[in-house]
């Protein structure tokens, strides 16, 4: 009797957690057809060239997120029901109980608490707005108001509650990535296979224009999470042909992100190559391939200057940065010095791998050393900073001036419109100024307080700070802003604590963080926020896995390299 007691116990607990299971999967299989349309459909889509992509882009982006919300719930009530039937409703207890207040620290960790507090920041900014629909919906600049900023929160929580980590996701991201590269470049040789560009003085108007993304800043923007993907994968990945896949998309992502010709792109660059040693240089192999990748991207820059001078009637011009970049690397023959390291560094590599000791004692000098030299460089910067600005010596730094000095039309007239966004704000109440004047609503503050001026000076009509903290400050406040940095620093520091666990979620870091430096001094547009958002879930998502992955670079710390 007691035997039979025990397999009708075991019998019924096997049928529980086969339910459980199915009660996950079929979750798991909802969010990841969202998932599927997010980084497939969504980044492609458009309808009548670049005239309405944003709208487009927007009616796509919020039918796939809100099938989703509507979805669940409907998933959730079949499960709920088939729960009280066969097991009692015991699944829908448990599961309740975690949702009680002295379960939450459980439950919840604090990325939750802190996309919660920015969410509860955006509701409270846009409910004392003086512009109480145009902040719900951001009609009145880029539909980036209440509405659109919930369905990122919800679609953040989704993906990183109920989604399983596939790597394959992202694979068909890069593959994406790789699409729209390619037709970025053919539009810098004007060859619009896309055919948008009609007759007339609309092919001007829209040379800055590229892509299915739209404006150059907003391209760029996409390309430099394309750049963090690629290079950091090519810098983990042990496998040849993954390697040789990674390597191919880091060479088209290089090419498509100089050929953006948009200031943004530098930041992008730069934090790939001042954040990548933080993760490569605790290894030789580590080091060989931040050398690989430094070489490959100089080289990319010489081919690119090259064929702009050869083919000068064909191509649209670089900017002016970007030419100073491939001279300097054109006079000091850098590519072809670079590519020497790299085989001596190898042939040493190759030489020494039988003594790991000695490397082991360097490794962490290694990482401390470049922390070091990118503080040396914060503080020359901001040297050069004071003795353009402050001291007036700006005639010392020949070319490199128009771009330290910093004035109204400093970044295409960035440095009017940041002193105006900072009196726009120490003019408003107290209660703006701590949840500002609504989401998305910046424009409608301009209009109210300084439009005839901005127009006369811009010549234009200004909706944005052109600086996306900056910006949330003034439409969100300070509680906004601050939510907002707690957020990013939250998940920033769960990606970077779990970062052995997968290479995708270094990768996913870096790529985050090259869209956020860029939006130093660019807007966001939810033709590319909404992939911020998303890798940031799937970084989330894949951190909740238990199995730790040594991937290449890793594996040698660990044996001693």
């Amino acid at each position: 009797m007691t035997m039979m007691t025990e397999n009708q116990n075991n019998t019924e607990q096997s049928e529980s957690t086969s339910f459980a299971q199915k009660c996950s999967s079929v979750m798991n299989d909802a969010v990841s057809i969202a998932v599927l349309v997010l980084i497939t459909v969504f980044p492609l889509i458009f309808h009548n060239s670049y005239y309405d992509i944003l709208e487009t882009k927007y009616r796509c982006y919020r039918f796939c997120v809100i099938a989703l919300l509507i979805t669940l719930p409907f998933l959730v009530l079949g499960m709920v029901s088939i729960d009280l039937k066969k097991f009692q409703g015991r699944h829908t207890d448990i599961f309740l109980s975690r949702l009680h207040p002295k379960n939450w620290k459980k439950t919840f960790c604090a990325v939750d608490a802190a996309v919660l507090f920015f969410w509860a920041a955006v509701v409270i900014s846009t409910l004392q707005s003086d512009y109480l629909y145009e902040a719900f919906w951001g009609n009145e600049g880029r539909f980036s108001g209440l509405m659109m900023l919930t369905l990122y929160v919800a679609s953040f929580l989704l993906v990183f509650h109920f989604w399983k980590f596939n790597g394959a996701f992202l694979e068909l991201f890069l593959g994406v990535g790789m699409l729209m590269s390619v037709f970025g470049i053919t539009d810098y040789f004007r060859m619009d296979i896309l055919h948008f560009r009609k007759s007339g003085d609309a092919v001007t108007a829209m040379a800055s224009y590229t892509s299915t993304i739209g404006n150059i800043n907003t391209y760029t923007a996409f390309v430099g999470i394309f750049v963090g993907l690629s290079v950091t994968l090519f810098a983990l990945e042990k496998k040849p042909l993954k390697q040789i896949w990674y390597y191919l998309c880091m060479v088209v992502s290089f090419a498509a992100i100089l050929t953006g010709r948009s200031d943004n792109a530098y930041l992008s660059i730069a934090a790939v190559f001042i954040l990548l040693p933080f993760l490569l240089f605790t290894s030789r192999e580590g080091i060989k391939r931040y050398l690989i990748i430094a070489a490959t991207f100089f080289t990319v820059i010489q081919f690119v200057a090259v064929v702009n001078e050869r083919f000068a009637d064909a191509v649209l011009a670089l900017d002016h940065a970007f030419g100073i970049i491939a001279d300097f690397s054109r006079n000091f023959w850098l590519a072809p010095f670079l590519w020497v390291t790299v085989l001596v560094f190898w042939i040493y590599d190759k030489k020494f791998r039988e003594k790991p000791k000695s490397f082991k004692k360097l490794k962490f000098s290694l990482v401390h050393m470049w922390g070091a030299f990118i503080l040396l460089l914060l503080v020359t910067a901001c040297f050069v900073f004071v003795d353009v600005n402050l001291l007036g010596h700006a005639e010392r730094y020949g070319s490199l001036s128009s771009y330290l000095l910093f004035n109204d039309s400093w970044g295409s007239s960035r440095g009017y419109i940041w002193r105006r966004s900072l009196w726009m704000y120490n003019r408003m109440p107290f209660l703006h100024k701590l949840f500002g004047c609504g989401p998305d609503t910046f424009g409608c503050l301009v209009s109210k307080t300084i439009i005839f001026e901005t127009n006369s000076y811009l010549g234009s009509y200004l909706d944005n700070a052109h600086n996306n903290f900056l910006q949330y400050l003034v439409t969100l406040g300070i509680v906004g802003l601050t939510a907002y940095l707690a957020f990013l620093g939250t998940v920033f520091a769960r990606l970077f604590k779990n970062r052995d666990k997968s290479p995708y979620i270094p990768a996913i870091l870096l790529a985050a963080a090259c869209y956020v430096l860029q939006s130093v001094i660019n807007i966001d547009v939810l033709i590319v926020t909404p992939f911020l958002w998303l890798l940031l879930a799937m970084g989330m998502a894949a951190c909740k896995s238990q199995r730790k992955y040594c991937h290449g670079v890793i594996e040698k710390v660990a044996d001693g390299k």
